[in-house]
């Protein structure tokens, strides 16, 4: 992500502010890069109010969702906006991390050597190129990890504990998990806030969301533990196919407290974006499915918002 460049006019966008106080914030004229961002979004006092952390996962037990392409740009564009943000890639295939620029198999460390050796979360953490966005890289050395963990005392907990380190340090811990049911992903359920569900508009994605609100409601009666909010995201919608307004439609009916209004419609922008190593809001902002992300994102912060502000009506009544 070295290599991403900002126009005046995006750079105004994100900040918010004008093209004479990002010049004189950050010194020059063109080719900003993530860094001059972050140093303008800090000169010009920019920074979002501080805010307890959020950990979010993006699940689907059905793969082929396009659920990594989302979670990295989506937490990218948080970076974007001046939070501070952890991206952990639980997928041994390790597609966050290329997403994010990077290759896994350069690192020798992973979030194994934290849940099974208990290395410090920081210590196999890894800056991005986007100050303020931090990623732990996945490989092919989470690939036994499930194994690893069976045989331990408390291995259902072993992530939550881990991001006890993360709590003062982010402002959100955005999780992409891989398209399978097993400890590694039972641990991500119990250490997250939010769930987020990206699912394809068609019936098949119907078995998978029934077995991960089963797997949910399993871990309300079994473990105590209950998500605050699950979001359904629909992606790669077409709307010129009969099959995909019939499945959405079916998903608003029987989903209707999950799913999000904004679709993400089907856009090629991301598969390109990803084939560089470059989240879909710093490889074309303007495409449709930057357009869509961001409406998801802010439909995903109204709604976080709003139900802790009800909690704490609550509290104080």
């Amino acid at each position: 992500m070295e290599n991403i460049r900002y126009s005046s006019k995006r750079l105004c966008e994100i900040l918010g502010a004008t093209s004479r106080q990002v010049h004189e914030a950050v010194g020059k004229r063109d080719a900003y890069g993530p860094a001059d961002l972050a140093a303008a979004r800090q000169r010009l006092k920019k920074a979002p109010p501080p805010r307890p952390r959020r950990v979010q996962l993006f699940l689907n037990f059905k793969g082929g969702t396009g659920k990594t392409s989302l979670s990295s740009s989506y937490a990218y564009r948080l970076a974007e906006r001046g939070h501070r943000v952890l991206m952990i890639d639980l997928d041994s295939q390790g597609h966050a991390t290329k997403c994010l620029g990077k290759e896994g198999a350069s690192f020798p460390r992973t979030l194994h050597d934290v849940l099974i050796r208990k290395v410090p979360l920081a210590d196999v953490t890894i800056e991005t190129g986007m100050p303020n966005l931090a990623l732990v890289p996945s490989n092919l050395g989470m690939s036994t990890i499930d194994l690893a963990l069976m045989p331990l005392a408390g291995r259902e907990f072993r992530l939550r504990k881990a991001l006890e380190d993360a709590t003062t340090k982010y402002d959100f811990v955005v999780m992409d998990a891989p398209p399978s049911f097993g400890l590694l992903n039972l641990n991500a359920l119990m250490a997250a806030d939010d769930l987020v569900i990206p699912v394809l508009a068609d019936f098949l994605s119907y078995d998978g969301l029934r077995l991960l609100f089963e797997t949910v409601q399993g871990l309300e009666d079994d473990l105590a533990h209950q998500l605050e909010n699950i979001f359904i995201v629909v992606n790669a919608y077409n709307q010129t196919f009969k099959i995909a307004r019939e499945a959405l439609e079916a998903l608003r009916e029987h989903y209707a407290d999950y799913l999000l209004p904004s679709v993400v419609r089907q856009c090629t922008k991301f598969a390109q974006a990803s084939s560089e190593g470059t989240p879909i809001f710093a490889f074309d902002p303007d495409s449709k499915g930057a357009t869509d992300l961001e409406a998801v994102l802010d439909e995903i912060a109204k709604r976080v918002s709003g139900a802790a502000g009800a909690r704490a009506g609550a509290a104080g009544a």
